[in-house]
């Protein structure tokens, strides 16, 4: 019993952690700023959906097809959400008259999805308030900082995208 306690009593012992450098330190303490962050937009958009008697879901599915009708692949795509999740929201949309399906003359069987006069009523009041909302708080934190924001997200972007994911097959 002796003998396997130095070995037990090492694990213990062992930091939960391990010690990263301080450019992972930084990258780690931006990541849980943007994730909290995230949270907090997540939120927001819940509550302005509500305006419109929508979720944040659904909001995001009409938004893509405002300009233009799309198949649920392409908004998908261009969203970057699960094909079946874009689905299942655009089901729900045209079950409330939200928007309708048509026909699509480049694909027989992928159908296009546009809103109805009453998603685009809805889609007006959502994106009014968040308008005003996004206003407010632009103007709080200011244009010269926003830009430079913008610039270094984007920059981010593009390493992690170009880097490995933890733990992917190789």
């Amino acid at each position: 019993m002796s003998s396997t306690l130095p070995s037990r009593q090492h694990d213990v012992n062992v930091p939960v952690r391990p010690e990263r450098t301080a450019e992972g330190d930084a990258f780690t303490a931006l990541v849980l700023e943007v994730a909290w962050l995230g949270g907090i937009f997540t939120s927001i958009g819940e509550a302005l959906g509500r305006l419109g008697g929508q979720t944040l879901a659904r909001w995001v599915i009409l938004d893509a097809i405002e300009d233009g009708p799309a198949t649920v692949a392409q908004i998908a795509r261009r969203r970057g959400i699960a094909r079946q999740a874009v689905q299942r929201v655009a089901d729900l949309l045209v079950d409330e008259k939200l928007a309708a399906y048509q026909p699509n003359p480049d694909h027989r069987r992928a159908k296009l999805l546009r809103p109805t006069a009453q998603g685009r009523a809805a889609l007006r009041t959502i994106s009014r308030a968040q308008q005003e909302w996004a206003d407010a708080v632009g103007t709080d934190i200011g244009l010269t900082k926003l830009a430079k924001a913008t610039e270094l997200v984007s920059e981010i972007r593009g390493v992690v995208s170009a880097h490995d994911r933890p733990g992917a097959a190789d």
